[in-house]
């Protein structure tokens, strides 16, 4: 069974096009039904954090100031996350920080990335939206505290994604699911979900 890397950023704006830079990042392994390990450093961005984004997250321009730079963290956290395949809510956000940041220190990433929103909109349409904060409420998830920091984020989409793989699993009666079937839902249609699967447990065979 896969070992998945669940990470999240929190950043001073939206696009690193744009010139935006990490502020926070936590990183939660994730190993059969459990989180077995996680990393979590606030790091110094080298830029103003915005007083609307500090608002928004609670990291303010003096906590960061002392913290290690981008490029140190960035490090530890891709050493920490390893070949693991990464997995992130909105993950369109996080992998383009992942991959711009680990330009930065000339490396790449080489594993896929997996996305909860996709796969929640997939799952369970019956939803009024695919907000993290409302996925948790009502899917009755564990409390993992202040939304918009890193650690508390990266854990709530932990537990999303045992929750997805088990709905996977009891909905369609296999055996376990792997990376390659939620690649697969996530980049086909709500309609396609069942072909999926079939086309899954056909290559099993």
């Amino acid at each position: 069974m896969n070992t998945y890397a669940v990470i999240d950023f929190e950043t001073t704006g939206l696009s690193p096009g744009h010139g935006a830079r990490p502020t926070e990042i936590a990183v939660v392994l994730v190993r059969r039904d459990r989180i077995v390990k996680s990393y979590q450093s606030l790091m110094n961005p080298g830029v103003h954090i915005p007083h609307e984004i500090q608002s928004l997250t609670g990291i303010t321009n003096q906590m960061v100031r002392k913290a290690p730079d981008v490029a140190t963290v960035m490090s530890a956290a891709a050493e920490f996350a390893g070949d693991h395949p990464l997995v992130a809510d909105n993950a369109s956000f996080d992998r383009k920080f992942w991959d711009a940041e680990l330009q930065r220190i000339r490396r790449r990433r080489h594993q896929a990335f997996v996305c909860s929103l996709l796969l929640s909109r997939r799952l369970f349409p019956q939803f009024p939206n695919h907000k993290l904060q409302t996925l948790v409420r009502s899917l009755r998830l564990p409390d993992t505290g202040r939304n918009h920091r890193a650690l508390a984020d990266a854990e709530a989409t932990a537990h999303l994604l045992l929750r997805l793989q088990q709905e996977l699993v009891r909905r369609f009666r296999l055996p376990s699911v792997d990376c390659r079937l939620l690649l697969s839902i996530q980049r086909a249609c709500r309609g396609q979900m069942e072909a999926c699967v079939r086309n899954h447990k056909g290559s099993r065979k």
